[in-house]
């Protein structure tokens, strides 16, 4: 079982940036598709970003395209959500998650059964 924990959430003025990290215990970490996820007050979760387990593939949501980056360094462990040019309609509880399989051709929920416990992103002037 892959515990997940994720940090670097916080409150942001507009246009600013946040890195977000996850990281995993378990030693299937480095083999797995990773994704980030939010959900917003009264909204479903939303599927953010994605990686592939080699890092060399990866796929965004059209309303983060060219803003955010995701990456992982599999000797730590760790992946993380690199946020730049915020914006109020970002603020949501971010969620990593790990795949069922190493690559990410297929992006939905159920893809991924294993999820953190979210941290909380405020995007506020």
């Amino acid at each position: 079982q892959v515990q997940l924990v994720e940090s670097g959430g916080g409150l942001v003025q507009p246009g600013g940036s946040l890195k977000l990290s996850c990281v995993a215990s378990g030693h299937t970490f480095s083999t797995r598709a990773m994704g980030w996820f939010r959900q917003a007050p009264g909204k479903e979760r939303e599927f953010v970003a994605a990686i592939n387990w080699r890092g060399d593939n990866t796929r965004y949501a059209d309303s983060v395209k060219g803003r955010f980056t995701i990456s992982r360094r599999n000797a730590k462990n760790t992946v993380y959500l690199q946020m730049n040019n915020l914006k109020p309609e970002d603020t949501a509880v971010y969620y990593c998650a790990v795949a069922t399989g190493s690559g990410i051709t297929y992006i939905r929920i159920d893809y991924f059964p294993s999820w953190g416990q979210g941290t909380q992103v405020t995007v506020s002037s």
